[in-house]
């Protein structure tokens, strides 16, 4: 059985929150969550801790965006990513986190700084070309299935795509939903989801919920222009993060 301390317990149950927060109001959230869960954990034990709980507030996510995804950008996506996460499990064991983070967060941090100025150009063209979307779908599947760290590399993608807020967390919900269950035979075979890991899981499971009704809520009441910002800021904040 897990055990932590009581400071431990509080620190997973804040991160539960901001995982449902994440999945249906303020997408980046969920980045700053996991290296929460790592700090008490440990890298390994979190990753497989996490995908669980992802999965439930993916349930939340789907139940109420169902309608707001945007299929065309999904299967765009869907056969590169998964081609990423067979990657990932392959690479598990051979590289560690203090050698992918870093890399992430510069990705990250790059393809953001390359979105902010393309905004600043009002004719940029929307990127449409296969090969962005290869590319984006594969190191979110290696990221995802290594250590659960896509959602800044899909949050700059869909920035880029101009989606509205409703439909970027809406096809957001489908593809996490897909991808992370995609995930789950992967993570058991590594021993990563184990009998001890669900039971934590269902401890913290009603925060989970807690923080995706909170989310929808949330993106009612917050407006477009500001959302975009706040996912920029949340994005930025999550790459910096992994820096360090």
């Amino acid at each position: 059985m897990i055990e932590i301390s009581a400071a431990g317990w509080i620190t997973a149950g804040l991160a539960a929150l901001m995982f449902g927060i994440s999945k249906t109001g303020l997408p980046g959230l969920g980045m700053l969550a996991i290296p929460l869960m790592a700090d008490i954990l440990g890298a390994k034990t979190s990753t497989g801790i996490v995908l669980p709980m992802l999965i439930f507030a993916d349930i939340f996510a789907v139940a109420y965006y169902h309608r707001q995804a945007v299929w065309k950008h999904l299967l765009r996506l869907a056969p590169w990513a998964a081609a990423g996460v067979v990657l990932g499990y392959r690479l598990m064991g051979r590289i560690d986190d203090r050698q992918l983070k870093p890399l992430i967060g510069l990705i990250v941090l790059a393809m953001l700084a390359v979105h902010l100025w393309r905004s600043r150009r009002p004719d940029a063209p929307i990127p449409t070309h296969w090969l962005f979307s290869a590319v984006i779908g594969i190191l979110a599947g290696v990221t995802t299935m290594l250590a659960n760290a896509a959602s800044s590399i899909l949050a700059v993608y869909f920035l880029s795509l101009r989606l509205p807020k409703n439909e970027f967390v809406g096809t957001g919900a489908w593809y996490y939903m897909i991808l992370n269950w995609f995930k789950v035979p992967f993570s058991v075979s590594l021993g990563l989801i184990n009998p001890d890991s669900l039971r934590f899981n269902l401890m913290l499971f009603p925060l989970v919920g807690a923080g995706a009704l909170a989310g929808i809520l949330l993106l009612r009441v917050i407006p477009e222009r500001p959302f975009n910002r706040i996912v920029q800021l949340l994005t930025a904040a999550a790459a910096v993060k992994l820096l360090f």
